[in-house]
């Protein structure tokens, strides 16, 4: 089960009963209705605790429901009201109503609270009719019901700096020496399956790190729990973009990584990056150093170079973040809009094929911002470009639209040969 999801189900309580009730007491000669109005029923509420950091407790705990109030009393005693359901949550957490996916609420900021379903409202004893035509009812409400549905939390965690990267290129192993996280760390792909926090400190201050699990292709459309871990990106300030120097195909990787970035969201492409090329421990990535810093160099990146494993400049890297942010201006955490996080309205169309005497024009904004950020110098970067192609059905529609080996497709600024 994901950490960061999870569906619960919330009942408000009802609210408490009129009483029907008259006054007996002998020095009270007319007498009379007296009978009280039932209690509030209790709201459900959620409130951030800044302790909690995932959502693992509803997992193992899904119903929740709020008191009733109590039934009113005589002599027109009100019933007592029930005190409201809090729910805890950690920062971040996101949430909505399961069934129509309406957004409810994003709590970002401690002690930040929310109700989503107030309790019911307690029914009118007999006291409350009293009309000039009758003296002496005998009617009272019942208490209102309470709001009942089924809840999805979504967590997108606060950190000031998410470090990510493909699979297996030592973004935990860096958070290990940097910061107080223990996470589990081995020498195989995927090692990370939820994202880990560590506080990093630095003379008087500190900042919040998050690993992100290895990102794939196609993770924006939610390949490899894709959604899941790029939600929680957004809320960064920053981003460490860590290259794994032993692949020999390091920057059809970067390429890759920022291209699923900007395609999930499209304001991740502009967010501030230091890109570190990792595990200058190995020959290989010594080898690898050099081609790819004159590449980055001429691309106006200034990539550091570093050795997680041995602790090789990680120090200069953890001051060189705090500089960074220091320079950027302050922002609140990124709150969710109305619209679902990561997905596409369902009249969205993802592209368009026009064709004309040039060629063959495709446009829409996930597939030219695709074509924009691939790097067109590395075979492997044009495959998977090809692969990008194949998954949203641009080849298939293209094909279906007659197009032939040698044609012309135009995909944003980029003039291509189609070719099988």
């Amino acid at each position: 089960m994901a950490f960061d999801q999870a569906k619960i189900y919330i009942r408000s309580g009802d609210g408490g009963d009129g009483l029907v009730s008259f006054r007996k007491e002998k020095f009270v000669p007319r007498g009379g209705p007296a009978g009280g109005d039932g209690g509030k029923g209790g709201n459900i509420t959620f409130k951030v605790n800044p302790k909690f950091n995932t959502l693992t407790y509803f997992h193992h705990h899904v119903h929740f429901k709020a008191n009733h109030g109590k039934r009113g009393g005589s002599t027109d005693k009100t019933g007592r009201g029930a005190d409201d359901l809090i729910i805890e949550v950690p920062p971040g957490t996101v949430i909505r109503n399961a069934e129509t996916g309406e957004l409810l609420a994003d709590l970002v900021y401690p002690d930040q609270s929310i109700t989503v379903a107030k309790g019911g409202r307690g029914g009118r004893g007999n006291a409350k009719f009293v009309t000039p035509s009758n003296q002496a009812p005998r009617i009272a409400e019942k208490g209102e019901p309470g709001f009942e549905f089924w809840i999805k939390l979504e967590l997108k965690l606060i950190a000031d700096i998410g470090i990510v990267g493909a699979p297996n290129a030592g973004k935990s192993t860096l958070l290990s020496v940097i910061s107080n996280a223990k996470p589990k760390i081995a020498a195989y792909p995927f090692t990370t399956l939820e994202p880990n926090l560590g506080v990093v400190l630095y003379d008087d201050l500190d900042l919040v790190f998050a690993d992100i699990p290895g990102l794939i292709e196609g993770a924006h459309m939610g390949v490899g729990l894709g959604h899941s871990f790029l939600r929680h990106v957004q809320r960064t300030r920053m981003l460490i973009h860590m290259l794994d120097g032993t692949n020999p195909d390091v920057l059809a990787d970067y390429s890759q990584i920022n291209t699923e970035l900007a395609l999930y969201d499209e304001e991740l492409a502009t967010r501030p990056q230091i890109v570190v090329f990792n595990k200058m421990d190995m020959p290989e990535a010594e080898e690898n150093w050099e081609k790819v810093q004159k590449v980055l160099k001429k691309q106006g990146i200034e990539a550091m170079a570093i050795s997680a494993l041995t602790r090789l400049n990680t120090q200069q890297l953890v001051q060189r973040v705090f500089e960074m942010l220091a320079t950027l201006p302050k922002q609140a955490p990124q709150m969710v809009s109305e619209m679902p996080l990561y997905e596409l309205p369902v009249d969205d169309i993802p592209f368009t094929i026009e064709v004309d005497d040039e060629g063959y024009h495709v446009k829409g904004k996930r597939i030219e911002r695709a074509a924009a950020m691939t790097q067109w110098d590395y075979e492997e970067a044009v495959m998977r470009f090809q692969n990008i192609l194949e998954t949203l059905g641009v080849s298939a529609a293209l094909q279906k639209a007659g197009v032939q080996v040698g044609d012309t497709v135009f995909i944003g600024k980029f003039e291509l040969e189609w070719s099988d």
